[in-house]
């Protein structure tokens, strides 16, 4: 049995097989789930007049809720950001410097990717370390190369 979270229908159903008069074990059986998953869930969610599911499940989706991040994105954040980069800060200048460190640069990179910049693509960042040369093995790079010389100097010999 993989752990799976508890669904309405289920919680509705131990809250009839728990005025029945069922034991936890045999309610935990029935579901088939795990009798300690089963014993959480009473523990959890059981107030003063028993266990209801309607409360559990509003328990659950608050705790849920409340689980995940909030979001960091705000409109007057990302023209802040913005306009930085346009001034060709990097992103780990901008996360270190004006969000005092509420913004990763990993964070700034993925609203870039998502197109939640205004007006900004990934072209548009400013890019550290040396620009790439052109590979020049197996080529002369002195002088103008036999094709774009004169018909009568190509013809010569020692030209």
């Amino acid at each position: 049995m993989s752990y799976r979270h508890f669904t309405t229908f289920e919680r509705g159903r131990i809250q009839k097989l728990l005025s029945l008069g069922y034991s936890r074990r045999s309610i935990a059986q029935k579901l088939n789930r795990h009798h300690f998953s089963f014993s959480r869930e009473i523990r959890r969610n059981m107030n003063s007049s028993g266990y209801t599911g309607e409360s559990a499940q509003l328990a659950y989706d608050t705790r849920r809720k409340a689980s995940k991040p909030k979001e960091k994105f705000s409109e007057s954040l990302a023209e802040i950001i913005a306009d930085k980069l346009l001034v060709t800060w990097s992103s780990e200048q901008i996360a270190n410097t004006v969000t005092l460190g509420t913004v990763s640069c990993k964070t700034i990179y993925n609203w870039l990717y998502r197109r939640m910049l205004p007006a900004l693509d990934v072209q548009s960042l400013w890019h550290k370390g040396k620009r790439r040369k052109v590979e020049k093995r197996g080529r002369f790079s002195i002088g103008t190369p036999i094709s774009e010389r004169p018909k009568e100097v190509r013809n010569t010999f020692g030209h």
